[in-house]
This record gives C-alpha cells, structure tokens and sequence, in this order.
C-alpha cells in the first residue's frame, strides 16, 4: 500500500509543482506594493532557512561537511533563488509587465535543452524540440495581451534576462552536482546562500522598509511554506529524478495556469487567443515528455 501511494505521489508531482509554482506570481502581485523586491524576497529566505534548520535539527539531518558538496550547494542556491527570483521581482518592480517577463523567463525550457546535451549528455529527440516551440508559440500567445502595456527600460527588461540566466544555470548545476542533498540541511544552505545576496542587495540600493499589512503578512506566509517550502522542494525532487530539459518543460505550463488563478482570484479575462496559447502550451508539453517508442527486436 504505501509502495502504490508513493507512485501516486511521483506521478502527481509534475502537476502539483505546476500549480504550486502558479501561485508565485500571485503572492508577489499581492506583497510586492508593501515592500521592495530584494527587501521582500531577502526576509522570505531568511525565513525558509530558520524553518528548515529547525526541521533539519529536529529530524537529526545530515549536514554536508565537504567543502566542495557545500560550495556546490551556495552556487545553486545563489541561481536558482537570488538570480531567478531576484531577476523578476525587481524586473515587475521596474516597470516589466508580468506577462512580459514570463514570456522572457519562458525562453528557459529552450535554453535548458539547448544546453543540456553539452554539458549533462542528454539526448533532446526532435519530437520534444517541436514541443518546446509550440510551448513557446503558446506562451506567446497567452501573455500577447500584455505587451501593448510597455516593454520597460532595457536595464529592466535586462533584468528578467538575468532571471532567465539564473534559472537555467541554476536548473543544469543542480542536476549535475546536487542531486544527493539531503532536502532539510541542502535547501536551508540554499537559502541561506540567497538571502546574503539579495539582503546585500537590499542594503545597498533599498529602503528596506516594509508596510505590515495583513495583504503583506499573508503573501509572505504564502510564498514561504507554499513557495519555498512546497514548490522548491518539489523542484529538486524533479531535477533528481528526471532528465533537466523534461522538468523544464512543465514551467510552459506555469504562465496559463498563473492566468486561470488571476481569472478567478482577480478576474482579468481570457480571450479567445489566450485560451488558444494555453491548447499549444498543453500540447507542447505533452510532445516534449512523449517517452521514446520502444523498437522491438525482431527474432
């Protein structure tokens, strides 16, 4: 019995993560009017880190002790929370609408396979190419709507660019050198890593003030035990099972279920074109996680 509920689980992990991480982008619409990005993101790390050092401490979890496993840890944490999140919350804050950010950060599945031959030897099957570009085509069109609204400054739209690079570099390193942390002591190093970044970032070119509203208090509670508790865990999870350009097809999936949860919580409508995007987004990601057919040996 737990044998068939753990593969339930597996199996129920892609789409959980999808949903989960959907909500990121409604926990910042809601907190970042109260406080500023780095400032924002530099206490929901700090928060995560002493949540998971006393699990971690609690449970009698392994912390690494080689310094090499702990320099790999810092530098995937630094990508994968600093640069990534960092990148777009200070992106939107800038002036980037959040559907053109996402179609920036959406190049990820792209670069990851792209990448992910050279330097993890996996083998991307033109198949999932045509998935990961109607994946493309159909966050395009899911977020077309947005980009009558300005694209930003070319320093804030450089920055999602930054936020694609963090999250891409932060993708491979940790499938090639973090796949055997423990997930408690692992992801408090990781965010810990991040808070020093984007804390320093804060203090020197921030305010650091933050208005208490109970708005603010929830989304920061959200993003923390949903977010970065939840749905980064979840992440890693994925890295270490499956290949990194598979994984990184289901964040296709994220723009047009973040736009069903602004529909419902916000009630920003979809047209036609949007729901269209979202039937390209589907499809391209089942063509991108199609196992490969089994050739049989004939006799």
């Amino acid at each position: 019995m737990k044998a068939k509920a753990r593969s339930l689980f597996i199996a129920a992990m892609p789409g959980l993560f999808v949903l989960l991480w959907s909500t990121g982008f409604i926990g910042a619409k809601f907190g970042l009017p109260f406080a500023e990005p780095l400032t924002f993101l530099a206490l929901r790390f700090l928060l995560v880190a002493v949540l998971l050092a006393t699990a971690a401490a609690v449970s009698r979890a392994p912390w690494p002790r080689d310094p090499a496993t702990l320099g790999h840890l810092v530098v995937a944490g630094v990508l994968v929370h600093g640069v990534y999140l960092g990148g777009v919350f200070a992106s939107i804050h800038q002036g980037v609408p959040a559907g053109v950010s996402a179609l920036i950060v959406g190049l990820q599945p792209l670069l990851t396979a792209a990448l992910a031959g050279p330097l993890l030897g996996e083998r991307v099957r033109p198949v999932q190419w045509l998935g990961l570009l109607l994946g493309l085509g159909g966050i395009g069109l899911v977020v077309a709507n947005k980009l009558g609204q300005g694209l930003g400054s070319p320093f804030a739209m450089g920055l999602s660019g930054l936020a694609l690079v963090g999250m891409t570099a932060g993708t491979l390193y940790q499938k090639r050198f973090g796949g055997a942390m423990d997930l408690r002591t692992g992801n408090a190093i990781q965010f810990v890593a991040a808070g020093v970044v984007t804390g320093t970032g804060a203090l020197l070119t921030e305010s650091m003030h933050i208005d208490w509203t109970p708005h603010f208090i929830f989304a920061l509670g959200w993003l923390v035990f949903v977010l970065s508790l939840g749905a980064i865990s979840l992440l890693l999870i994925l890295i270490r099972e499956g290949a990194a350009s598979r994984v990184a097809s289901y964040f296709y999936l994220v723009p047009p279920v973040t736009a069903v949860e602004a529909w419902l919580l916000f009630d920003e409508r979809m047209g036609l074109v949007a729901l269209g995007g979202m039937a390209l987004v589907v499809a391209g990601v089942a063509l991108a996680l199609r196992p490969p057919a089994v050739v049989k040996e004939v006799p």
